[in-house]
């Protein structure tokens, strides 16, 4: 076989599974249920591909292939038999945990759409729904086409429905699969809207170690899709996760998580009502050993100081100019960076950025406003100047020993004309 044939085999075949798997989610069953009209056919015609050896095979590994055929088609039977559905499923969690070729032909057999189904079933103990739960987690690791195939065939509501239980392993089950399926954009927004939200915030709250850990981490995966922020702002997280900032093991994450939350209207309302948020978030300014805590840190600042006049006033009142200033000499490089662009942004606009409609409506005279207004943002701005070159000579001893640097330290061009008038820029970053 020549190469361009080889290559045509080898794209053509991952492509007729994934679109099989999909057909399998769609026809309600698998390629071991029979059909009227076209069932054998079709089971046929699925046992032949699977069994179709690749191009580089011998004749001992195409009998070994069919032996492992044979073995995964009698755990598929398993569940469509009652009896033997529980063992089934736990069998599917065995095989596809570490054998990404068992997860794509347990799918291709049709196993996705019974293990749904039995997410529903009356067992009190939960033991059937945990066993499909994470047999359906198994299979959707590292599968996109699975990932896409569970959450088509409905397992995310039932999942959200079973965690009202509030039994603690059904949670652990569910939270689990809401961290893998989440790794898929297109299941991001479906997700989102199942209310699977709530219960991942309120799993991040508990004492469950790993489901706290899955859920931080699917709270993240479902941040990344902007459809979901103004239902994860109506939650109490961030007000939580401005809680939990200091905690090493999880500041990372959440800092990640109010990045993304920060883009949205919603997202940066909700950051500006917690008391004590820029503090909290201009402390992190500290951690020299974690620059991307840095730098996620000073673009939830720098996003929240360039939308709203009144948090960029708050930051100043907070004391965020000093905190700036020792970030340019103590900070990663961009880090550095984002500090000196918040810097001449606050000097630059000062309150030239306060809303024009707070004074239209307090003078008759057009004129006259116009000239009162300039002279108090003209104040204003002298004010804020003023501030910064305050506490550029009241700092700069400190943030010298900090730095480990000579005590004749002269500072840069660059750092001096921070205090010097420029023009506002927009974030670039």
């Amino acid at each position: 076989m020549g190469k361009c044939e080889a290559g045509s085999v080898a794209l053509e075949r991952p492509l007729r599974l994934w679109s099989l798997i999909l057909d399998s989610v769609r026809c309600g069953g698998g390629g071991l249920q029979r059909k009227k009209g076209g069932g054998r056919k079709g089971s046929e015609k699925l046992s032949e591909l699977l069994k179709q050896p690749e191009w580089w095979e011998g004749d001992e590994d195409v009998r070994r292939k069919e032996e492992s055929l044979q073995w995964l088609k009698d755990v598929a039977r398993k569940l469509l038999v009652e009896e033997t559905v529980v063992e089934g499923a736990a069998d599917v969690r065995r095989l596809s945990k570490e054998d990404p070729h068992a997860r794509t032909t347990l799918a291709l057999l049709g196993v996705i759409p019974p293990l749904v189904s039995l997410l529903d079933c009356g067992d009190l103990c939960f033991r059937s729904q945990i066993a499909a739960m994470y047999a359906l987690l198994n299979l959707a690791i590292g599968n996109d086409a699975n990932k896409a195939a569970i959450v088509k065939a409905g397992a995310v509501d039932k999942m959200v429905k079973l965690s009202e239980s509030g039994d603690s392993a059904v949670v652990e089950a569910a939270v689990a699969n809401f961290l893998g399926l989440s790794a898929l954009d297109s299941n991001k927004p479906i997700i989102g809207c199942s209310g699977a939200i709530p219960l991942l915030v309120e799993t991040l709250k508990s004492n469950q170690t790993q489901a706290k850990q899955d859920s931080l981490r699917a709270l993240y995966n479902l941040s990344i899709s902007p459809s979901n922020l103004a239902a994860m702002a109506e939650t109490d997280l961030i007000p939580f996760l401005f809680t939990k900032i200091g905690d090493m093991e999880m500041s990372e994450r959440i800092l990640s998580i109010l990045g993304n939350l920060a883009s949205a209207s919603e997202g940066r309302k909700r950051i500006s009502q917690v008391g004590d948020a820029f503090p909290i978030l201009m402390d992190v300014f500290n951690w020299i050993d974690t620059p991307i805590c840095q730098e996620k840190s000073s673009y939830i600042l720098m996003v929240m100081a360039h939308k709203s006049y009144v948090d960029r006033q708050a930051m100043i009142e907070a004391g965020i100019v000093s905190a700036l200033l020792e970030l340019t000499l103590l900070g990663s490089t961009l880090a550095q960076k984002r500090a000196s662009r918040m810097l001449e942004s606050f000097k630059g606009k000062g309150s030239a950025s306060a809303p024009l409609s707070a004074y239209s409506a307090a003078s008759d005279n057009e004129a006259a406003e116009e000239e009162r207004m300039a002279m108090e943002m003209s104040q204003e701005s002298m004010a804020v100047k003023q501030l910064v070159q305050q506490s550029l000579h009241s700092n700069m001893n400190r943030m010298v020993k900090r730095a480990n640097l000579p005590h004749d330290f002269v500072p840069s061009q660059h750092l001096r004309s921070l205090t010097a008038s420029s023009t506002s820029k927009s974030l670039p970053f």
